[in-house]
């Protein structure tokens, strides 16, 4: 068993919110300047800079995980995770589809940039993508599901798209192991209030934005990861996420 230390909640410039530094390149010098180990690249809606993003990894000695930061109908962030990259472009191709596509003011709300491994420019979203899709806060678990993955809800001690914020709490039957929050001093204070976290995995991430956001090692996981390999610390990861092993 080792120390993993992670970032699961990682925007490149593929989300217009986010800075055009945050290249998949930029984004793997960042986290291994930190310290850490495992990263998870959510962009708004898409997974579309998750290919070139885990061959930046692959680079610099990190273990990527697919993802993506996906907008219900309420308005609620759900962050959605892969074991394997083709299952997220899957997710992707099918989470385009339940879009409320709005044309993108990039002079209000910035571009959304698509790269390659090199971080060249290869396309762009016309789409505003942090829009709320079709599909409910509900419905997102089962979904990812069908694509291999898991999901939970993002930054739960935040006002702006957090589950309790928009709720008024955190649904005790919502299909979910985990629960992310921004700020670890807040776990003990929401477990109290909020009895729907439960015993759910709390998972302590940045929702970078900025090159200075990603974190530091904190936050880790212990993985048995022998014999090595980032498949098998990823597939092992998963099965922790999952609530297969402690």
């Amino acid at each position: 068993m080792n120390k993993y230390y992670y970032d699961l909640h990682i925007h490149s410039c593929l989300s217009p919110c986010a800075d055009n530094d945050m290249t998949p390149n930029n984004i793997c010098g960042m986290a291994v300047l930190g310290g850490l180990n495992i990263v998870a690249l959510t962009d708004h809606n898409s997974c579309k800079n998750c290919p070139a993003f885990f061959a930046a990894a692959e680079k610099n000695g990190l273990i990527p995980v697919a993802g993506m930061e996906l907008t219900s109908a309420e308005d609620i962030h759900m962050i959605c995770l892969f074991e394997e990259l083709s299952d997220a472009m899957e997710f992707d191709s099918f989470v385009d589809s339940k879009r409320v596509k709005i044309r993108n003011r990039t002079d209000i709300f910035g571009e959304q940039l698509i790269t390659d491994e090199l971080d060249e420019i290869t396309g762009t979203d016309e789409f505003l993508l942090p829009n709320a899709t079709v599909l409910t806060v509900d419905e997102i678990p089962a979904v990812a599901g069908r694509f291999n993955g898991l999901c939970y809800p993002a930054h739960v001690d935040r006002q702006a798209n957090g589950i309790i914020a928009t709720l008024g709490t955190f649904p005790e039957e919502l299909g979910v192991g985990c629960a992310e929050f921004h700020d670890k001093e807040n776990i003990g204070e929401y477990r109290e209030k909020y009895k729907g976290l439960g015993s759910r995995r709390i998972i302590v991430s940045s929702d970078a934005h900025y090159l200075w956001d990603i974190r530091d090692r904190e936050a880790f996981f212990e993985i048995d990861d022998e014999p090595y390999s980032s498949r098998k610390v990823r597939s092992e990861l998963f099965k922790i996420l999952r609530g297969e092993k402690q």
